[in-house]
């Protein structure tokens, strides 16, 4: 018999499988060198207004030209990659906290709470995430901060749902009913036996969200409800550029091509990721 036939192919990591997931790691690699060396890969200060450059094409002096304020737009595009990496931590990092929480309380517990959750749940998946967020910021005031949290609140109920499946499958498993059998109150049971194993999917759906909460709060910036200008963000450049499209088109695509390949990024490696977790493509290969 041919040995190629009969010899166990190995599991390959994720980063191995697909050129595209390993693009999508350069690029957020890439993003967060950018973000954390912004004050010296910057040629320029990104707020600081020469009038006399105004609206200069891209030239050697400034490679993606300047805007209608003669700001340097490579300058506020760099500084705008902290803003959207931070947008994309605090959001997810809230969003899924909030959700995870939820999730574990409902699916464990079970009965009229877990009723009462998840009604509250769909209450917001009742509305568009957009148009809620749009709300939510307005009632708030216009800013970086009360966008990011209008963001989290409409996306808290991605986890729940998703976390509160995962719990209801775990929480009858073998080793559960051992723990609890051993004394192990429920507390214990949730952190250290059910919560560990609902990561691969919560990791996953919190890579995708990274790309989307930049989406989103890029939208909310381009109509004037998340940050304000002259902060150096890509929603914000979008926005400013908008009135120039015809002229000086590079005052808007560059910032927005920044977000296209930002949300790629992500987008490449949560699918990355979910086959890496994925038990059907992981045995073999």
């Amino acid at each position: 018999m041919d040995e190629t036939l009969t010899k166990p192919r190995r599991w390959r990591p994720a980063w191995l499988r697909s050129p595209l997931t390993v693009a999508g790691y350069v690029l957020v690699v890439l993003l967060i060198l950018t973000a954390v060396l912004a004050p010296i890969l910057a040629p320029a200060d990104p707020i600081t207004q020469v009038l006399s450059t105004r609206l200069k094409p891209p030239s050697a002096a400034h490679w993606l030209g300047t805007d209608q304020l003669g700001r340097d737009v490579l300058s506020r595009m760099i500084f705008g990659a902290r803003i959207s990496l931070l947008i994309g931590i605090v959001v997810v990092g809230i969003a899924g906290s909030v959700g995870t929480l939820v999730g574990l309380i409902a699916g464990y517990v079970g009965g009229w709470l877990d009723e009462l959750l998840m009604r509250l749940t769909d209450t917001f998946f009742a509305f568009p995430a957009l148009i809620l967020a749009m709300a939510i910021s307005g009632a708030l005031g216009p800013s970086l901060t009360n966008a990011m949290i209008a963001i989290a609140v409409v996306s808290w109920p991605v986890y729940a749902r998703l976390i509160r499946a995962q719990v209801l499958s775990l929480r009858e498993r073998e080793y559960v009913e051992a723990a609890r059998s051993l004394g192990a109150s429920s507390s214990q049971i949730i952190w250290q036996h059910i919560l560990p194993n609902c990561l691969a999917p919560l990791m996953v759906q919190a890579t995708f969200d990274l790309g989307g909460a930049i989406l989103s709060a890029a939208g909310l910036s381009f109509i004037g409800f998340g940050t304000q200008p002259p902060t150096a963000e890509w929603g914000v450049m979008i926005s400013e550029g908008r009135n120039y499209i015809a002229t000086q088109p590079w005052l808007s695509l560059f910032p927005g091509l920044a977000i296209l390949f930002t949300v790629a990024a992500f987008n490449l490696i949560g699918d990355g990721l979910r086959d890496a977790f994925d038990p059907r493509l992981r045995g073999i290969e």
